[in-house]
């Protein structure tokens, strides 16, 4: 707690010690006595409480990684869930009366956004550094992907044989027509893997491909995992989803019948979002959230990580057993920035192609 906060909490306990003991002369000596003693052992753990409160659209699994952080530090974390996009509005709008300490996206773009609208403050930290590989942060330290999410190609082994497919511009492919599921151009991980194709190719090829996309009349499902369902049940063929779905329901049902296909091996590798974080630049309780982020990248890195069957971004924590069944792969070397700097050309372009 900063000293300001501090100051504030102090005030309101003197308050109620005031009241509670102006309002005891009509009581007996037992029942001040009593008084006395619940004022005593309730009032410095509360003005002694450590927090760090948390901005955060990862929401799956992150209670018991909190509470795991709070056991080893004795800091603990209240966390409000949303969307990116809705929680970096809100810090917005709250500007240096946030109560946030710590923004998490699941996304590079909107990290990247968030930090262009200066609502992430640079860290000076070597652990954050030595644990995160230069391309999954920030040039200037104001955010830092914790786990890696691989947006790539999932199949039904009945209808399609792994050598049909290839990469995600072959989706564009007429053979596709009327057998592909996807997520709606409006989602962040459609625009993300659209900004990496514009890297990789320039707008013009790009269009082409979406192009492609457009014309095999996709099934659109605002869900990874109802779109694994659809492929389950026959609706569609191939589909394009994060690996880490699969994850979960291979955990539930180890006889779920789809399949992974590692997309672009022969050329830049898979597509690799993140889900990361950073320390809000009007964070309360700044040092509070240094020490949450750094304990996510080390020793809480691949609870963090294998809770919801993603990727470690540190190199040095271990992989979900699940998930390393999905064998090796190559990812896309992308710096994660590029997702949020050609956001605004991907969306117009998948607007003009009229991709919903």
């Amino acid at each position: 707690m900063n000293k300001k906060n501090m100051y504030i909490a102090l005030v309101a306990v003197l308050v109620v010690v005031a009241f509670l003991i102006g309002g005891m002369v009509d009581l007996s000596p037992q029942e001040q006595a009593a008084t006395q003693a619940e004022v005593q052992t309730e009032v410095p753990a509360e003005a002694q409480n450590e927090i760090v409160n948390v901005y955060t659209s990862r929401h799956y699994g992150v209670e018991p990684v909190f509470d795991k952080f709070t056991e080893e530090t004795g800091i603990e974390v209240r966390f409000t869930s949303g969307t990116d996009a809705m929680l970096r509005e809100r810090l917005k709008a709250e500007g240096a009366n946030t109560p946030a300490d710590m923004y998490i996206a699941v996304d590079a773009g909107n990290l990247w956004l968030a930090a262009q609208d200066n609502l992430l403050a640079p860290l000076d930290s070597q652990a954050l550094i030595d644990n995160i590989p230069e391309n999954l942060r920030d040039a200037d330290n104001r955010w830092f992907g914790l786990t890696k999410r691989v947006r790539t190609i999932m199949y039904n082994p009945e209808r399609v044989s792994p050598e049909e497919l290839s990469t995600y511009e072959a989706l564009s492919d007429p053979k596709w027509n009327g057998r592909l599921a996807m997520r709606p151009s409006t989602h962040s991980y459609t625009q993300s893997l659209v900004s990496s194709l514009i890297a990789a190719h320039g707008s013009a090829q790009t269009e082409e491909i979406v192009k492609g996309w457009v014309a095999n009349k996709p099934v659109l499902i605002d869900s990874d995992t109802r779109i694994l369902e659809a492929l389950a049940a026959g609706e569609a063929d191939v589909a394009i989803t994060n690996h880490y779905y699969l994850g979960r329901i291979l955990q539930e049902n180890p006889d779920f019948p789809i399949k992974i296909f590692w997309a672009n091996q022969d050329d830049r590798g898979a597509h690799a979002n993140i889900s990361g974080a950073g320390v809000t630049a009007h964070s309360p309780n700044r040092e509070n959230a240094i020490k949450l982020i750094e304990w996510l990248s080390g020793s809480g890195q691949e609870m963090f990580a294998s809770t919801n069957h993603e990727f470690p971004a540190n190199p040095d924590a271990a992989v979900h057993p699940i998930i390393a069944e999905f064998g090796e792969f190559i990812t896309d070397p992308l710096e994660k920035s590029e997702y949020g700097r050609l956001q605004a050309d991907a969306v117009e372009l998948m607007n003009r192609l009229g991709y919903q």
